[in-house]
C-alpha cells in the first residue's frame, strides 16, 4: 500500500467519525436546548415509561426464568415423582440439576457480545421463547438421557437473559437509579422460586393422572407454555437502545441519551468493537473480586436445588411440602429490594453488599 492510499483511508476514517459525532449532536440537540424544568418533566415521563415497560417486563420474564430453570421446577418435580418415573437414582438426578449450568456458563459472555449488535426487543424474547419450548419438552422425556439433553440446552438459551437484562437496564438508567431496578429485577427470582412451589402444589393436587400424564409432566408443559406466550408479548413491549426505540418520540430519545451522558460525565464517542469493552472488563481487578464473591454465594445457595426434598423430610404430604417452600423466598424478596433501595439512597453499595 502506498503512503497516499493509506492517507486517504485515514482521511475517510476521520470523515466517518466526524459524521457520527455530528449525527449524535443532532440527536441530542432537543435535550440540550431544554431548560432544567422542561428536561426534568420529560425525564420523569420517560422513567415512568421505562419502569412500566422495561423494568416490569424484564422482571416478569425473570420470574418465568426461575420457574423454568433447574433450581425450581425440577426440584418440585422430584417431589412430584420425576425420579421414580424416569427410574433415576440420586446421582442421575444431581447430574440433571448440574448439567444445566454447563450450558449456562458457556453462553453467558458470548450472548452479551451478540446483544450489542442486535435488537434487545427481539433477541431477549426469542431466547425466552426457546427456553419455554425446551421446558415444555422436558414434560415428555422418558429417560435420564432425554432429561440431560433438554436441561443442557435449556441452560444454553436461558444464559442469555439475566446478563442481557442487566446490560439493557444499564443502557437506560443512571447509576443512582440502577440499584433499585436491579434489585427489583432480581426479586423476580425470589418470586419465581416461591411460585414454583405454589404452582407445583396446585398441579400436584389437580392434574395428577390427567390425560394419562403424571403431575410433574404437567408442571413443565404448563410453565413452558406460559413462557412462550409472554415471550411473544415481550416483543411488543421491550425497548431497544435509547437512540433506536420506536415507541419513544425524538425528544424522549434525546433526553434518554443525554441524561446518561451527564451521569457518566463524558460523551461516549468510542467506535471500538465489542472487544474494547471485553478487554477493559477483564483488566479491572474488581471484576475478579465480585466473581469470587458471587461464586461463594452460588455454592451456598445450591441448597435451593434440593429445598423441596429437604422440606419433604419433615413428614408432610406432597402438596403441603410444595406450599412450605414459598415463604422463605417471599421474605428474601422484600429484603433484597429494601437493601438496594437503601444503597441507592445512601450511594454506598459496598456497605450494603457486605
Amino acid at each position: 500500500m502506498s503512503f497516499d492510499n493509506k492517507h486517504d483511508i485515514v482521511g475517510d476514517d476521520e470523515k466517518a467519525s466526524q459524521i457520527k459525532v455530528e449525527q449524535a449532536d443532532n440527536r441530542l440537540a432537543p435535550a440540550q436546548a431544554m431548560s432544567e424544568e422542561e428536561f426534568a418533566s420529560v425525564e420523569k415521563k420517560l422513567k415512568r415509561k421505562l419502569d412500566l415497560r422495561l423494568a416490569t417486563m424484564v422482571w416478569l420474564i425473570f420470574v418465568l426464568n426461575y420457574l423454568d430453570r433447574t433450581q425450581n421446577n425440577i426440584a418440585a418435580a422430584k417431589v412430584a415423582g420425576i425420579a421414580k418415573s424416569l427410574h433415576m437414582d440420586s446421582t442421575q438426578y444431581a447430574t440433571s440439576v448440574a448439567i444445566l449450568f454447563v450450558g449456562y456458563v458457556l453462553m453467558q459472555i458470548p450472548s452479551n457480545v451478540f446483544l450489542t449488535q442486535l435488537r434487545p426487543s427481539l433477541y431477549l424474547p426469542l431466547v425466552m421463547a426457546a427456553w419455554g419450548v425446551l421446558s415444555a419438552l422436558t414434560g415428555i422425556v422418558h429417560n435420564a438421557a432425554g432429561l440431560y439433553a433438554t436441561r443442557f440446552f435449556l441452560g444454553f438459551v436461558e444464559a442469555a437473559f439475566y446478563p442481557g437484562a442487566l446490560f439493557l437496564l444499564s443502557s437506560w438508567y443512571t447509576r443512582s437509579e440502577l440499584g433499585t431496578r436491579s434489585a427489583f429485577l432480581f426479586s423476580g427470582s425470589q418470586l419465581g422460586s416461591a411460585f414454583s412451589g405454589l404452582i407445583g402444589a396446585g398441579i400436584q393436587n389437580s392434574l395428577e393422572g390427567a390425560r394419562g400424564l403424571e403431575a410433574w409432566r404437567w408442571l413443565f408443559i404448563i410453565e413452558g407454555s406460559i413462557t412462550v406466550f409472554i415471550a411473544l408479548c415481550a416483543i411488543l413491549v421491550l425497548p431497544d437502545w435509547p437512540s433506536t426505540t420506536r415507541w419513544l418520540n425524538e425528544t424522549e430519545r434525546a433526553v434518554a441519551e443525554w441524561r446518561l451522558i451527564k451521569d457518566a460525565g463524558q460523551v461516549d464517542e468510542d467506535d471500538e468493537s465489542w472487544s474494547y469493552g471485553f478487554k477493559a472488563a477483564f483488566a479491572d481487578w474488581r471484576l475478579y473480586g465480585f466473581a469470587f464473591i458471587f461464586t461463594c454465594i452460588q455454592v451456598a445457595s445450591a441448597t435451593s436445588n434440593f429445598f423441596p426434598t429437604i422440606v419433604q423430610t419433615l413428614g408432610f404430604n406432597r402438596v403441603n411440602t410444595l406450599l412450605l417452600t414459598a415463604p422463605p423466598y417471599i421474605v428474601s424478596l422484600f429484603i433484597s429490594i429494601g437493601n438496594n433501595w437503601s444503597a441507592d439512597r445512601l450511594r454506598n453499595s459496598s456497605f450494603h453488599i457486605m
